[in-house]
């Protein structure tokens, strides 16, 4: 992981096996939730890695569609400039 020290990169790399462990939520809903997350936060390279993890775990186009909704309602115009980007993903 660039820029970050070893240490930094292992813990980084657990918390995110943590949280992506099902659990009360299934892997692909919660691959869902970071791709929200990622639209919402404007990061490419969030919306690339957790669309195609989403997409992995068995998420349907219509799925990342309506993921995609919630974030333009809740993120506006800059949602669906990044959201285009997890659907060009997802199709790629």
């Amino acid at each position: 992981m660039s820029g970050m020290t070893p240490a930094t990169a292992s813990a980084f790399k657990g918390l995110h096996a943590a949280s992506l462990a099902p659990a009360a939520l299934d892997l692909k809903t919660k691959e869902l939730i970071a791709l929200a997350c990622g639209v919402s936060r404007l990061c490419d390279g969030c919306i690339v890695h957790h669309t195609k993890a989403a997409k992995a775990a068995g998420a349907t186009l219509a799925e990342i569609q309506d993921t995609l909704d919630v974030c333009v309602l809740m993120g506006g115009g800059p949602a669906t400039v990044y959201g285009k980007k997890a659907l060009d993903t997802y199709n790629a």
